[in-house]
């Protein structure tokens, strides 16, 4: 009889810690925006379909709630404005080979660029670079150990988010128009679309 009654409690215990195991999974895959009325066949339902999707949004989410309350400042505002400019982007991902690349992709180098634009995670290092085709001319690189890791490069007053690339040898960051890459403590720099090579070294 007590056998019976520890194989009926165990039964009991299985079942509930089960249902918890189920709920937390259904919560896992909620992303922070509501599902409900999403259209069929829509990047927003697959995401609210996709366990790992899910969970890039709702992190997205925390980096953007911490970035717009160090942007209270910003002029002019534009974080919000860029942020649904980025979900705009996000949703053409339909047109894309392979969606959920392009989605886990896209909230990858969102996150990336809210992380070391606004500070949310710590630098890892700041290097200043002399460039000897421009006497006087520097390049001023912060690193951050993002993922994909990125750096933010000042030159004059104009500045770059640059993530870095599989690259054969050295280190190497792109941005929009810009590139850094790095190997043994020398630098070469393309500043801007067309621009010809910089050669930098690290300054002493």
């Amino acid at each position: 009889m007590k056998i019976r009654k520890f194989r009926v409690g165990w039964v009991v215990f299985s079942l509930g810690a089960a249902a918890v195991l189920v709920y937390h999974q259904v919560k896992a895959a909620q992303p922070s925006f509501d599902c409900t009325g999403v259209a069929d066949g829509s990047i927003e339902a697959m995401i609210c379909q996709d366990e790992e999707l899910a969970a890039l949004d709702n992190q997205l989410s925390e980096v953007y709630k911490r970035a717009v309350a160090k942007a209270t400042n910003e002029h002019p505002p534009t974080l919000k404005a860029e942020q649904r400019g980025w979900v705009k982007g996000r949703n053409e991902c339909w047109k894309a080979s392979d969606k959920k690349l392009c989605v886990e992709s896209g909230y990858q180098l969102r996150i990336a660029e809210l992380q070391a634009r606004y500070g949310l995670i710590q630098a890892t290092a700041t290097v200043t670079y002399l460039c000897t085709d421009q006497p006087g001319s520097e390049v001023i690189a912060t690193y951050f150990p993002t993922d994909p890791p990125t750096l933010i490069a000042e030159r004059g007053d104009s500045v770059s988010l640059m993530y870095q690339q599989e690259s054969a040898s050295g280190t190497k960051y792109v941005g929009r128009n810009e590139s850094l890459w790095e190997h043994q403590g020398e630098a070469t720099v393309i500043w801007g679309y067309g621009a010809p090579e910089l050669n930098c070294k690290v300054k002493p």
